[in-house]
């Protein structure tokens, strides 16, 4: 029988310099939802990578004096060690100077122009080449005369040029049923979407650029003196990557379970314009769109022109691993609201709960068996109180993650992980005739609740299985006390404390 499919995508990154915590926040989350997946046994293709082509990026290799191409090609390497680094499980790297991606983009509009969708006209508006996007009134933020871009509070640009527009009004009904259809999540972006449409109504929009502007993208098919538009491009990779008309199987395969998970920022894009998209192609809206909020820093919002941006480099240095990072990433996230990453807050979490309640917990558990048992750890009876606590937090943390609640799903397991702690101050092993019972189930604790952490901690729950002499399963396999034994070859320090 088909294993159930599950399909996981991030938003693809302009790579117009390295990514830093904005990115790594949104992919880890991507990557543990990926991760989890295959823990549950289903067939997961997780799709990631770069976004090249557009105004911004084309004025920025002018800038640096190279050909668009060498840029991207330099910049999408940089991703790609940043996500080694962070240990990235993802199936394919996209990048939308893939040729597949070229031949996708060109067969799915020229699908929508033969529909009579695509009109020729002229655009006048206020331009962001940040956000690649036009800003109406209302939108953008005016300051001593000048109109700036809510995001980038950077000078928006006047554009009056030729463009061919999609025909999105005709697509309002949809969009609006698609919304109110529970496909996102939280609900509360979609009833902000919704606002918008019922204030405004669904406006056709500009899909293309004279290419003497902007030259660096995809040439329309039906008019090779325009490129289009970046985010229409960039929003079609979600199809190229399972094979859109070349491979209709796979694709069906994929597509009916796909997850988008995207920053706030990039709702409307996301909803309004893509699933209009969908629609005039004939294809459903995505099973579900994860959206979450900003990452604040002490109650600001990061961008580089305060200067508070924080890399993924200075992450990786001051928590020493990129289990560590990843933990902390998933145990603050939130989709309800932003995410404030305050330095204090998290260094006590890395402490507490990395160093303290998993990390001695192992260093006990390890050491004893190698002092008290030679490192060899038989299976004996199990403690039912023991056994009754990791049922329910392997149940609840299923329902937990079924429901996107990471962060609530990270403190379930480690409940798991102190009950342990407690257990071995009440049976005290270390004064016990016969300790090998409770170091059993302590152990088995610690193999139940690292499983699960496989999808947060890959290389610490890797390295544990080895050390310690057991398989890291699916989850439908993993049950308290089934494990036969245990060979300890050494009893780590998985988490250094972290010095205020």
């Amino acid at each position: 029988m088909a294993r159930e499919a599950f399909y996981i995508t991030t938003p693809i990154y302009y790579p117009n310099d390295r990514p830093h915590i904005g990115h790594a926040y949104t992919t880890v989350l991507a990557d543990v939802l990926a991760r989890w997946n295959r823990l549950l046994g289903k067939d997961v293709f997780f799709l990631t990578g770069t976004d090249e082509h557009g105004l911004k990026l084309q004025r920025t290799a002018e800038k640096h004096g190279v050909s668009p191409k060498e840029f991207v090609d330099k910049m999408s390497a940089i991703f790609k060690s940043y996500w080694e680094k962070l240990q990235i499980s993802y199936n394919r790297f996209i990048r939308t100077t893939d040729p597949d991606h070229v031949e996708t983009v060109k067969l799915a509009l020229s699908k929508i122009y033969s529909k009579g969708l695509i009109y020729k006209g002229v655009y006048k508006g206020w331009y962001c080449t940040s956000c690649e996007k036009f800003y109406s009134e209302g939108e953008y933020i005016e300051k001593d005369g000048v109109k700036l871009c809510p995001l980038h509070l950077k000078p928006l640009e006047w554009v009056e040029e030729e463009s061919y527009f999609l025909k999105l009004s005709e697509y309002e009904d949809t969009v609006v049923r698609a919304l109110e259809s529970g496909i996102v999540y939280p609900p509360q972006y979609a009833r902000e979407v919704l606002g918008r449409i019922r204030k405004e109504g669904l406006r056709d929009v500009s899909i293309t650029r004279p290419k003497e502007r902007v030259y660096w993208g995809i040439e329309a098919p039906w008019d090779k003196s325009h490129t289009i538009y970046v985010w229409v491009d960039a929003l079609l990779n979600y199809l190229t990557a399972i094979g859109y008309g070349r491979d209709e199987d796979r694709f069906k395969r994929y597509w009916s379970v796909v997850h988008h998970v995207i920053g706030k920022d990039i709702l409307w894009f996301h909803t309004a314009l893509w699933f209009a998209i969908l629609a005039m192609l004939e294809l459903p809206p995505p099973r579900r769109l994860l959206v979450h909020g900003f990452i604040l820093c002490r109650g600001v919002k990061m961008s580089k022109t305060i200067g508070n941006i924080v890399s993924i480099d200075d992450l990786l240095e001051t928590y020493g691993s990129s289990d560590a990072v990843r933990y902390l990433l998933a145990r603050f996230s939130t989709f309800e609201k932003d995410m404030d990453y305050d330095p204090d807050l998290f260094r006590n979490a890395y402490n507490a709960e990395l160093a303290d309640t998993y990390g001695n917990l192992v260093r006990r558990v390890g050491v004893l068996v190698r002092r008290k048992l030679g490192g060899v750890l038989r299976r004996r009876e199990v403690d039912e109180e023991l056994a009754r606590v990791a049922d329910e937090v392997k149940h609840d943390t299923m329902k937990l993650m079924d429901r996107y609640r990471v962060s609530e799903a990270l403190v379930r397991i480690f409940d798991l992980l102190r009950e342990a702690n407690a257990y071995l101050n009440r049976k005290e092993p270390w004064r016990a005739e016969d300790p090998e019972p409770i170091l059993y189930n302590a152990m088995e604790a610690v193999r139940v609740a690292t499983n699960m952490l496989a999808a947060f901690m890959p290389s610490t729950a890797a390295r544990l299985a080895d050390v310690y002499g057991f398989r890291l399963l699916g989850l439908e396999e993993l049950v308290f006390g089934s494990w036969e034994s245990y060979r300890v070859k050494e009893a780590p320090i998985l988490f250094k404390k972290l010095r205020a």
